[in-house]
This record gives structure tokens, C-alpha cells and sequence, in this order.
């Protein structure tokens, strides 16, 4: 009996090619997108899960008070982890870990890899697999280091055994490999590349061992089985115990939300990446639905040639039941033809996908989660697309259809006109949301961030760059490609050290604002084209300046109305204003600039910046910066990142929301036409005698194009009135999230009601148009 179900099945699809293709083509788009975003909300989702111990594992930020606002920050103090694991009984394991960049060298092949001085304790809290050596001997040396299989295979090659091998780092001390773990996949939130003791890397070093110094991440495993909410309450109280600062205390954050929940405002957690996991979950529910919709409209609007054979298969004895079931199975079949195509564009699409969203991810059809995913979409629109038009066409009655008598009900038709408005409703919204998302990328592109990055260029301060800077410097300026080069402490871009405590004249309170601190040479304001708005900056003796500082505008606001030059700031000892610096933009691309100091002091440099000409090819600049940098600084590899990037490299999740608006508002009009384009079809087929007749009478080609567009016309215009409210509250939603944003133009609603109208128009005219010039003798000739 099944067989026979799909033999019919598969004649009706062959007989009526057309809109099989439709329909066909429509759910394979539909499939393809939604099968794209859940590879990328499951990647999402898989972050941090390789660590077992999910229900134990907490990263410690802190909350601090600053004027007024609390505020997340990632880092605690290094003493913070043993007193942790020494006081709370429930901490069975903690760990402090700093993240450092080190050059290894093994002969004369030497790489630079991010890693982690940590304590021991860390082995533990992530399950690391030792492929050589053991956690148990991995840190009983100052001078251990435990690689990962690809770092080691980097360095000495592929199956070779590195244990108790010397590796030689930043060219000046030697570390001893005590073990090789298995490497982490790329979804963690905390990866490394190595782990050494974090003793080697505090030792002798005053300012790490106090609770005031906030410069770690902490890490730590309870016990099974214990309250989280009185442990945390315990984390809590540490900090304030051991500073007598209410205004500043740590908490425990699950591994499980590190990833997906960690954007904090006001001390509490509230999104993160989840909010655009929903997001795109919810868009593929969308495409999906739109593309059902095609199915339903096209097979209920072909109702009446189905009719007859409702009819004569009722009078021959077949039941209700078994023609549901029939009409489910080609349903079902045009579902699996579509999950074909669906593969195949899969398979394409993919590598374009993963450059677009910025991940490796992978379709594998011998993986039963992925290919049980795609049958599950599959069968649910074959079940969603195919219940209705088959429990509307087999409760057609045998004498009314075969009478030729139509169906007096309208609830198919209405049906109909309420899901094209739906599909249009939808595109409408996409269209905006695209339209939006790009305007407030721009926006925020366009601000002022108070210097130039362009042919900006940064380079990690390492080896002899700091002593040898003087000659690197005019060495590059000498090679008539280079304007300026300087140096800083902090990347441009980011929030960079910071502290509170100081105080000024003529202000209360003054010790609880966050004051960022940027430690440069004289030249990197002309370098970086920040403006020295008042007073002067620093000059070539560091000796001279050693006490003297200059501050952003928005710390000279702080100081009063009157000019801060020559005013005294203190906090230990005493520092002389002698400039302002135009506020920069930097940390939250949304938001404004915070007050920050600036400090005359190379030595604490870790980046570079050298801009290059506005003339200068990029590639001759480079080549001729990188022979100067080995020439100053052999043992290291030439490293840098234009700033320009960095910057845009800021805006990657609005980058991916509004790459991927584009690509679903084309989509879902191309879906929402595909279905339109059928519907026209077949109301041209249906009303060609009426056209016939109104073409031997007189009527123009222009008068029944309109009377067949007419009616769908309406329904994209009410569509687009139901739209407009919609896609306004949930792009002001999005954009309440922003401090620095913009305010939805009326002109965004109309652009995006133009091209709707004008796409279905088009879409519309083409069968109108084909009707309406069609020999009116050859649809009258049988009457």
C-alpha cells in the first residue's frame, strides 16, 4: 500500500513539473538556511562543553563600584585563589592564571604562542590529558613548561617525543618540556598553547603580591554536591575582607555561561552571544515557515483541479483517512527531494558560510546528529507543509466536484492571502532589520574616535625593541616610508591598566573614579594623531617628565572649569598636569571615552605603533619595516596588525548580524516570490476564459494587468502596514542595547516598502502580462 502511495505521489509531482519546482525549490532554500544557522548555534552551544566538569568549574570576575555604577571586570588578585581554596572548605581546587605571548625556540625554528603561567591546580579543574608526563610532576620545577601536541609538533616536528627537552624562550631564559597535553578545539573560552608554573612568573615581583592588584583570571572547581548560592555568598565576602573595600568583591561565573552569558551591566549578567543565538534560531524558524507557506498556498490554490480526483477516489470507496495519507505522502516526498537539493547547496554554501561567520564548521552526512537534523527539518515541513492541503482537499464532498460545482467554502482562500501577507510581513521585516543594522555599523564607524587609524600600524613590543628603540625608530623614519613610529602600554583599542584613589584640589570623592592609565613616548600622540588640545606634551627626557602627566579632556572636566594645566594630581606622590589630549575612543566602540592618564615611561611599553605614508605602498612599507626589525631585533618574528582592522574586527557580531540580514531579506523574497510567482500562474490559468472575454470586448493589455495585480498588491500593502510597527519595536529594541546609536528614520520604512512592492510587482506582472497577451481565440474556442 506505501508503494503505491509514493508511485502516485511521484506521477502527480512529474505531472505538474512546474509548480513541483516551485515547491521543491522554495523548501530546499528554507532547509539549506536553517541547517546553516544550526551548525552555527550548535557551535555556539559547544563552547567550553570539552571540560567535564560542568556543573563545578567557575571563572571569578569582580564587580567594582565606580562612582556610584558597579562595573564587571575579568581579573583579581594572584593571592586571591590560595586564600579561596584555604578558607572556603567547599573550593577543592583554584587556580590564578595570567595569559602571556613567549617566543620558542627550538634550532632555528622559533614561534610566538599565547599560553598561561598558572598553578597546579589547573590540570585538575580542566581534565587535561597528559600525552606525556603527568600532572603530578608537570610544575614540581620553577622552570617547567607543558606544551600542547600542536605546539610541540610545531617546534620539533610530528611524533617526536619532547619530554625533558630545553626550550629556549624570548631568547633569554631556557624552560624544561615536563609534559605535552592533548590540545583544546578552538570553541573555549580560555585556551592555551602551553602552561607554565606561575611562580616563574611572579617571583621577586612586589606589586603582584598585593590584594589591590588586579591582573589575573581565576579559575576554581567546588565540591560535587555543594550550595552554590552560600559558596558564592563566601566569594563574595573575600575581597572586602581582606581590603576592607565594600566596593569591590568577586563571584563565581559557571563555565556554562562563559561563552554565551557574559555581557554584564550594573554587576548582573544580562545577555551575551545567547541573545544572538535565540536571534538566529528564531530567523530559521522564520525561513522555514515561509517556505512551508509556499507549499500550502500552491497546493490549496490548485484545490479545484485536485477536485475531481478527490471525487472519483471518494465514489470508488477510498476514505478520508487514505487520502490524507496520501496527499501527506507527496507532501513528504517533495520534502526529501527538497533535503536533497538541500545537501548539495549545503556542501557548496558551507566554505563561503565559515569565511562569513569566521568559524571552521563542518557538515558531515556520516555524523547521525547532523543528518538526523536534516530529516528532522525535512519531516517537519513535510508535516507542516502538507497537514492542511491535505485535510482541505479530502474533505471535498464526490457530488459537488463532480458536477463541477465549486467549493462554496472560503476559508482556503483567506488561508491563502493571510500566509502571503505572513511571507511578506516577514520580508518587509528583514529588509528594515538590514537596513538598520548597516546604518548603525556606519554610525559608529563615522564618530569621531579621536585619532587616525589609518596606515596605522601595531607591532608587540618584545626582546630588544624597548632598548633599541631610538635606532629602530630612525631607521624606519630613514626608509622615507614611515612618518612616525611610538610606543604605549596599552593597545589602542582597549580599556588597557587602570586604578582609582587619586585625588586633586577643589573635589570631593575624587578617589572613586576608574582613571585609565597610558604609558607612551613623546611622539605617539603625533604618531596616532591624537590633539594635544591644551598645554604641551612630553619631551625627549624621561627624567624630566618622570612627575609630570597630561590627562584626556574628560579627566579635565572632572578637575573643574578651570584650565587643569599646571594643577597637581596625587596618589602616593604628587603629579603635575602639563597638557590636555582630545578624548579617544576606546573599549566600547558604543560608548564615550572615560578619563584617562598619561604617563612619560617606555619601559612599561608592550606595543608599537608605526604609521606609514599616506602614499606608501603597504607591502613595501612592511618589507622595509620588517629588515629594520631584524636588524634591531633578530630573535623574534615579524609581527604586526593594522589598526584599521582591529577596529572593524570591534563590530563582528553587528558585522555577522547584518551580513546575514542581507543574505535572509533576499532569501525570504526570493521565497515569498517563488510562492507569489505560482499563485499568479494559477490565477491566470483560472480566470484565461474571463481574460478571453475581455479582450474580444475591448479591454487593453495595461487594464488586465492591473486587474490581476490588483489583488495581490493589497495584500503585500497590508502586509507592509503590519510590518512597519513590528520591524520598528524590534530594531529599537536592538538598538537600546547601544549608548551610541541611532533613531529609525521614516525613510527606512519606505525604501523597504518600495522594493517590497516593486519585487512582487515584478514578480506579479510577469504571468499578468503573459495572460494578458495570450490569443484570447484559443482560450474561447471550446465555448
Amino acid at each position: 500500500m506505501f508503494k503505491n502511495y509514493v508511485k502516485i505521489a511521484w506521477r502527480n509531482l512529474w505531472k505538474n513539473k512546474g509548480y513541483s519546482a516551485l515547491n521543491i525549490f522554495g523548501l530546499a532554500i528554507g532547509i539549506t538556511c536553517a541547517s546553516l544557522i544550526l551548525l552555527w548555534v550548535a557551535d555556539e552551544l559547544s563552547f567550553d562543553t570539552v571540560f567535564p566538569k560542568q556543573e563545578t568549574v567557575y571563572y571569578l570576575p569582580t564587580n567594582q563600584k565606580y562612582e556610584g555604577e558597579w562595573n564587571t571586570y575579568y581579573s583579581t588578585p594572584m593571592l586571591l585563589a590560595r586564600d579561596l581554596k584555604q578558607e572556603i572548605p567547599e573550593i577543592k581546587k583554584a587556580a590564578a592564571t595570567s595569559s602571556e605571548n613567549l617566543l620558542f625556540t627550538e634550532g632555528k625554528n622559533g614561534i610566538n604562542r599565547n599560553g598561561r603561567y598558572a598553578d597546579t591546580d589547573i590540570f585538575d579543574i580542566f581534565n587535561l590529558q597528559f600525552v606525556e608526563g603527568s600532572k603530578d610532576n608537570a610544575f614540581t620545577r620553577p622552570d617547567a613548561i607543558v606544551l600542547t601536541q600542536k605546539t610541540a609538533a610545531d617546534l620539533f616536528g610530528e611524533n617526536v617525543q619532547v619530554m625533558n627537552k630545553t626550550l629556549r624562550v624570548n631568547n633569554t631564559d631556557n624552560y624544561h618540556i615536563t609534559g605535552v597535553v592533548k590540545d583544546l578545539p578552538v570553541n573555549v573560552s580560555f585556551g592555551f598553547n602551553w602552561l607554565a608554573p606561575f611562580e616563574r612568573y611572579s617571583a621577586g615581583v612586589a606589586w603582584m603580591q598585593e590584594y589591590g592588584s588586579n591582573f589575573t583570571d581565576t579559575f576554581v572547581a567546588l565540591a560535587p554536591g555543594a550550595d552554590l548560592i552560600e559558596v558564592n555568598e563566601k566569594v563574595k565576602k573575600m575581597l572586602p575582607s581582606k581590603t576592607g573595600n565594600l566596593d569591590t568583591y568577586a563571584f563565581l561565573h559557571s563555565i556554562k555561561n562563559w561563552h554565551l552569558r557574559s555581557h554584564f551591566e550594573g554587576g548582573e549578567i544580562v545577555g551575551g552571544q545567547i541573545v544572538y543565538v535565540r536571534m538566529f534560531l528564531l530567523i530559521a524558524l522564520i525561513i522555514l515557515f515561509i517556505a512551508c507557506i509556499n507549499f500550502m498556498n500552491l497546493s490549496t490554490a490548485r484545490s479545484e483541479k485536485r477536485a475531481k480526483e478527490v471525487g472519483v477516489r471518494k465514489v470508488l470507496g477510498s476514505t478520508k483517512k487514505r487520502l490524507i495519507i496520501q496527499f501527506m505522502t507527496e507532501a513528504l516526498l517533495t520534502a526529501m527531494l527538497a533535503a536533497v537539493i538541500s545537501i548539495i547547496l549545503l556542501l557548496l554554501i558551507l566554505p563561503q558560510f565559515n569565511i562569513m561567520v569566521g568559524k571552521e564548521l563542518a557538515f558531515r552526512l556520516w555524523e547521525p546528529a547532523h543528518i538526523g537534523t536534516v530529516l528532522g527539518i525535512t519531516l517537519t515541513c513535510g508535516l507542516l507543509a502538507g497537514w492542511y492541503p491535505a485535510f482541505f482537499l479530502s474533505a471535498f464532498k464526490p457530488v459537488e466536484v463532480i458536477n463541477g460545482m465549486k467549493s462554496k467554502k472560503s476559508g482556503a482562500v483567506v488561508l491563502r492571502k493571510g500566509l502571503v501577507v505572513a511571507q511578506f510581513v516577514v520580508s518587509n521585516i528583514f529588509i528594515v532589520s538590514t537596513i538598520v543594522v548597516y546604518q548603525q555599523i556606519q554610525h559608529v564607524k563615522g564618530r569621531d574616535i579621536g585619532y587616525d587609524k589609518e596606515n596605522l600600524i601595531k607591532m608587540p613590543v618584545n626582546g630588544d625593541v624597548v632598548m633599541n628603540f631610538d635606532p629602530i625608530r630612525n631607521d624606519m623614519i630613514a626608509t622615507g616610508l614611515v612618518e612616525n613610529v611610538a610606543l604605549n602600554n596599552s593597545n589602542i583599542l582597549s580599556d588597557g591598566n587602570n586604578g582609582s584613589g587619586f585625588d586633586w584640589k577643589g573635589v570631593t570623592d575624587a578617589e572613586d573614579v576608574l582613571i585609565s592609565f597610558r604609558h607612551v613616548t613623546p611622539n605617539f600622540f603625533e604618531t596616532t594623531g591624537m590633539q594635544i588640545i591644551e598645554g604641551r606634551g612630553f619631551g625627549k627626557d624621561v627624567a624630566k617628565d618622570s612627575s609630570n602627566i597630561l590627562i584626556s579632556e574628560t579627566f579635565a572636566r572632572l578637575m573643574g572649569t578651570e584650565s587643569p594645566v599646571g594643577k597637581v594630581v596625587t596618589r602616593g606622590q604628587s603629579l603635575k598636569v602639563i597638557g590636555v589630549v582630545k578624548d579617544y575612543l576606546y573599549g566600547d566602540m558604543y560608548n564615550t571615552s572615560g578619563p584617562v592618564m598619561y604617563f612619560h615611561n617606555p619601559n612599561y611599553a608592550n606595543f608599537m605603533y608605526v604609521k606609514t605614508k599616506s602614499d606608501a605602498s603597504g607591502t613595501t612599507a612592511l618589507a622595509a619595516m620588517e629588515r629594520v626589525m631584524k636588524q634591531h631585533n633578530p630573535a623574534f618574528p615579524f609581527e604586526y596588525e593594522f589598526v584599521n582592522d582591529a577596529f572593524n574586527a570591534k563590530f563582528k557580531s553587528e558585522k555577522l548580524l547584518s551580513d546575514l540580514s542581507k543574505i535572509f531579506a533576499f532569501l525570504t523574497i526570493m521565497i515569498s516570490c517563488l510562492g507569489l510567482f505560482g499563485l499568479a500562474a494559477y490565477t491566470a490559468e483560472q480566470r484565461k476564459k474571463e481574460i478571453g472575454v475581455r479582450k474580444v470586448l475591448g479591454s487593453t493589455v495595461s487594464s488586465i494587468v492591473t486587474l490581476l495585480s490588483k489583488d495581490f498588491m493589497r495584500l503585500v500593502l497590508i502586509a507592509l502596514l503590519i510590518a512597519g510597527p513590528l520591524a520598528w519595536w524590534a530594531m529599537n529594541t536592538w538598538l537600546e542595547g547601544f549608548a551610541y546609536r541611532i533613531w529609525i528614520n521614516i525613510w527606512v520604512f519606505v525604501i523597504a516598502g518600495v522594493v517590497a512592492i516593486l519585487i512582487a510587482l515584478l514578480t506579479v506582472s510577469f504571468q499578468a502580462i503573459k495572460a494578458a497577451i495570450a490569443n484570447p481565440v484559443k482560450s474561447l474556442r471550446a465555448e
